[in-house]
């Protein structure tokens, strides 16, 4: 038998798809979060070529598929891309724990920010002033 057996694709794969992961959930910066998501994907084309070698398919559907996921991977990040740089220009952070819902900047926790919600308001005039 010529060839590479089907394990060792197939186990660096589990690898890359695991450390993919674990970047998506443990990450906050966006852009490690997108890099995270590529790994993943890169995962599942070595997946689907090693698949195509392993059966011998004569049309190498998982190779063209493979080009398909490259593609809409290229897709994915310049779009993922463009979405972070905007955000990162609007609200001066990537960081996804601090971008919740749709709220606007400046407006936290607490009685001021449930205040300046109910208002319509960005800040609360001090009584001073």
């Amino acid at each position: 038998m010529t060839g590479m057996h089907l394990v060792y694709p197939l186990v660096l794969a589990v690898l890359l798809f695991a450390i993919g992961l674990y970047g998506v959930l443990a990450r906050r910066n966006a852009v490690l979060v997108l890099m995270s998501v590529e790994l993943m994907l890169n995962a599942v084309n070595i997946n689907l070529v090693a698949f195509d070698m392993w059966l011998r398919d004569t049309l190498h559907a998982g190779q063209a598929l493979t080009l398909f996921v490259i593609t809409i991977a290229a897709a994915e990040i310049g779009l993922g891309l463009a979405i972070v740089l905007m955000v990162f220009r609007n609200r001066a952070t990537s960081d996804v724990s601090e971008l919740r819902d749709l709220a606007e900047p400046g407006i936290g926790k607490g009685a001021n920010a449930r205040k300046a919600r109910k208002t319509g308001s960005r800040r609360i005039k001090s009584e001073a002033a």
